[in-house]
């Protein structure tokens, strides 16, 4: 009995192959897409994980401190400490930029943390952990930062003494860590000409400005180049407790929004990345209605190839199920060639993604699913052309 896709195979396997490493890019492409979305969701979730809290204590009406501006002063986290079932609490803040090393720059979250309390790196890959107050910072090595290197964040130079890995923002931007004085200042720092203006706008002011006080203008203008308030208060958790016992009196008494794991990883998840998802889902279903239109489009060619040798088979009686079996034996042989060379080059081009793409297991299984399937109905159109052929064209050339 002939076989259509051995024919294929013996007789135009340069053809056959080259079709399948092609239609292999593009599920290769596709499945990058979902990794692409599973890499976002890993993040938001490294993020929560790293930060070592067990509740997110930020300005109440705010969903902060990563999907929402958050501001709250920095005394705050001495109440929360006092609270039943708080073991540990540390005051963060949070700002991305452009970290600056000589003439080279990366874009990094610059995390402002009170070292050994909630929010500083769990580990390190060399190096050590922040000890001093000033001008000294732990990095994350996807930034390209090195042991002893110099970098800028506004107007001051840190020494990095630590790395550590897998720090990262959830838009995938690497950690940068550093005192919270210098966060606190680096982050609501002005330039030169902004302060001179300030300063000139504050002494004009007869209110701040009052004849028979000393002491009152430079203390007003003192406290308009210094910050003291941060994004947000990590908690942790005494064992024995249900985050909710601790987050609810935080609410009520201290008049702030707390949220445990499961909320603010909806946050993240659910409402910040939401819009990404529809767009990499719309991403996919183009890329899946491409993939059948190529499918069908190559095996209705191939089919239309073969028109003598299929009028052959009806005319040694073979039914029409048995020619419609081996066309969509064909177009399932070059799907499985197809996902082949996809998963293969997803793996291969993942790891050289600016941002973290997760391959998982069961997304590959989804896609071989999907790709068996979109294979078999973009075989229909030649099953039809193959099934209405005449038997007597294999007669009348």
């Amino acid at each position: 009995m002939i076989s259509l896709a051995g024919r294929d195979i013996l007789h135009a396997w340069p053809k056959f192959v080259l079709t399948g490493m092609g239609l292999g890019l593009l599920i290769g492409v596709t499945l990058s897409m979902a990794g692409v979305y599973r890499g976002m969701v890993d993040d938001a979730r490294a993020l929560l994980t790293n930060s070592g809290a067990d509740v997110w204590v930020v300005q109440q009406g705010t969903q902060g401190p990563y999907a929402e501006a958050s501001s709250l002063r920095d005394d705050v986290v001495r109440g929360i400490e006092g609270m039943p079932g708080v073991a540990r609490a540390g005051n963060v803040t949070y700002f991305s930029m452009q970290v600056r090393r000589g003439t080279d720059e990366a874009r990094a979250m610059v995390v402002g943390i009170e070292p050994g309390k909630p929010g500083s790196p769990g580990f390190l890959l060399a190096g050590r952990h922040l000890t001093r107050s000033h001008y000294e910072a732990v990095a994350d090595v996807k930034t390209g930062f090195a042991l002893g290197d110099q970098i800028h964040i506004r107007r001051h130079a840190y020494t990095v003494v630590g790395l550590t890995q897998r720090m990262v923002s959830s838009g995938g931007d690497p950690m940068v860590f550093i005192p919270l004085k210098d966060a606190q200042e680096a982050q609501f720092l002005k330039d030169n000409d902004a302060v001179l203006n300030d300063r000139a706008r504050t002494a004009a002011n007869p209110q701040f400005n009052r004849p028979g006080v000393p002491g009152l203008l430079d203390a007003v203008q003192a406290s308009q180049t210094t910050s003291r308030n941060v994004n947000a208060a990590l908690v942790q958790v005494q064992p024995g407790f249900e985050t909710a016992q601790v987050a609810e009196p935080i609410r009520r008494w201290k008049h702030l929004a707390a949220y445990d794991r499961a909320g603010m990883e909806d946050i993240l998840v659910v409402k910040l990345i939401a819009t990404s998802a529809k767009q990499i889902g719309m991403f996919l279903v183009i890329l899946s209605i491409v993939s059948a239109a190529i499918v069908a489009f190559i095996i209705y060619t191939m089919t239309m190839g073969k028109i003598r040798e299929i009028a052959v088979l009806k005319l040694i009686g073979t039914s029409n199920t048995r020619i419609a079996s081996m066309i969509l034996q064909q177009a399932l042989g070059l799907g499985l060639i197809g996902f082949v060379v996809g998963k293969l080059a997803a793996t291969l081009w993942a790891p050289v993604f600016p941002k973290f793409v997760l391959l998982e297991q069961a997304d590959a299984l989804t896609g071989l699913g999907v790709t068996m399937l979109i294979c078999a109905l973009a075989s229909t159109l030649a099953i039809r052309v193959a099934i209405k052929v005449d038997p007597a064209e294999a007669i009348g050339g």
